[in-house]
């Protein structure tokens, strides 16, 4: 699937190979077709999980062809998923999506990795098995950030459908449900979602708070920081 070059390069995705935003680059222009194809997408949200991407490739992370991103410095009230096909440089979908219920109310502001927290993980993760449970068709992901997201299994985050992620609740309480911190999407939509990231896709959660950007490992590309990639590509 991919060949060494002095980096790891994603077969077909030749882009991956080189600093990702080179002026007049190919990877520039990922970046201008995806931001062209997602117009309410903040820029620097979308360079941001690119580059968190190459980063987690280029040191053993396996290719992926879907990349999902959530900006979670916008309220609930709109519709913050976004999910890219990366081979047609297309988007897919972009849809509502629930923070946790201790993360804030319309908007997320309150972070954590912790167990019991029942608050939003921001970062770089890689999508896993999907499943049947309790929400019905459901993915589980893996968190690949140390002191970030890395116990997002533990936890059980992970992408399911639920009633209260509906619009119609804005109405009446100035925002969608929140979840326990997973990102939940709307019944509609659940099973294209989980079908499209399941298998070892990208999901990159972004805010635009500095606090958190600076300890990213993934944005820096600070290799001796991150999880160990091989067992979650």
């Amino acid at each position: 699937m991919f060949r060494r070059t002095g980096r790891l390069c994603l077969a077909g995705l030749w882009f991956f190979c080189a600093p990702l935003l080179a002026t007049n680059s190919p990877q520039q222009d990922l970046l201008d077709d995806l931001a062209r194809n997602a117009p309410g997408l903040n820029r620097q949200a979308l360079q941001h999980a690119l580059a968190a991407m190459q980063c987690a490739v280029n040191h053993g992370a396996a290719p992926a062809w879907r990349l999902a991103v959530i900006d979670f410095s916008r309220p609930s009230t709109e519709r913050r998923l976004w999910i890219f096909d990366l081979r047609r440089r297309g988007l897919l979908l972009r849809d509502f999506v629930a923070h946790g219920r201790a993360s804030g109310e319309n908007f997320a502001d309150r972070f954590s990795n912790l167990l019991g927290s029942h608050q939003t993980s921001l970062g770089l993760f890689r999508t896993a098995e999907s499943y049947s449970g309790k929400h019905g068709y459901s993915l589980r992901m893996d968190g690949l950030e140390p002191g970030l997201n890395d116990l997002a299994r533990e936890r059980a985050i992970v992408i399911h459908g639920a009633a209260y992620v509906n619009p119609l609740l804005v109405q009446s309480q100035g925002r969608i449900g929140r979840s326990l911190g997973c990102p939940a999407v709307r019944p509609e939509v659940a099973r294209m979602v989980v079908d499209q990231l399941k298998g070892g896709q990208f999901l990159f959660a972004w805010h635009s708070d500095p606090r958190w950007l600076r300890g990213s490992a993934y944005l820096e590309c600070r290799p001796q920081q991150m999880v160990t990639l091989a067992s979650r590509g």
